[in-house]
């Protein structure tokens, strides 16, 4: 059976989701199981009202899948081929993205940007914290980015795509992440330097890397 952390009563249905969420990403609740609501709320010590919501909660972000008569299940891993449809998009965006963040970005903006790229890189000695903090942390520089472009539907667009979440469930690149953090910096510069052409040309090069990164998971596959 899963050992999940305990729950804090104060924050309820945001700890079940969490608790759930990071589940899912690190494998303790694989690809392809099937998730009881039931059962869930009874090792958590909760109702299962917090559960339903967290899983719908995740249903939204494609982590979990919802059949009619069948239930929820985690959602598969990204196949190659989805792997490089999410790609695409992601050039598509976050380049685009990159480029009117340097013309579109407040002051306040830049400083989170830059202020974030800065982050030093996560080891506390804990694999799992440290790859959901890392995760979020990645995750947040990227959504800084897109935010500082001033367009909605561009955040809308990425927002949808959740591509973090289905990328490091897949595999997780532990090897490079000074490099990861490197890149970033570069990124938060050129745009806090209100460089467009510089921003884009680094973000697409920071996407690049991590598609070259993440493809050794289907390389693996392979052996």
């Amino acid at each position: 059976m899963t050992s999940f952390r305990s729950v804090k009563r104060s924050t309820l249905g945001d700890d079940v989701y969490e608790t759930l969420r990071s589940a899912v990403l690190e494998h303790s609740l694989a690809p392809g199981d099937r998730l009881n609501i039931d059962g869930l709320a009874r090792e958590l010590e909760v109702s299962p009202t917090p559960v339903r919501e967290a899983l719908a909660r995740l249903e939204s972000e494609g982590l979990v899948r919802k059949r009619a008569l069948a239930g929820y299940t985690v959602s598969p891993l990204l196949t190659r081929e989805e792997f490089a449809d999410l790609f695409d998009m992601r050039l598509l965006l976050e380049c685009a993205a990159a480029r009117r963040a340097a013309s579109h970005a407040t002051a306040a903006q830049r400083s989170s940007l830059v202020a974030q790229a800065g982050g030093a890189a996560l080891d506390n000695g804990d694999d799992q914290a440290w790859h959901a903090a890392f995760t979020a942390q990645d995750a947040q520089l990227h959504q800084l980015v897109v935010e500082a472009s001033g367009s909605p539907l561009l955040l809308d667009a990425f927002t949808r795509l959740h591509a973090h979440l289905h990328l490091h469930r897949r595999y997780f690149p532990y090897a490079h992440t000074g490099v990861t953090h490197q890149e970033h910096r570069d990124l938060a510069d050129a745009i806090a330097d209100q460089d467009a052409d510089r921003a884009e040309a680094t973000m697409r090069h920071h996407l690049n890397q991590a598609r070259d990164r993440h493809l050794v998971a289907f390389t693996q596959e392979k052996s």
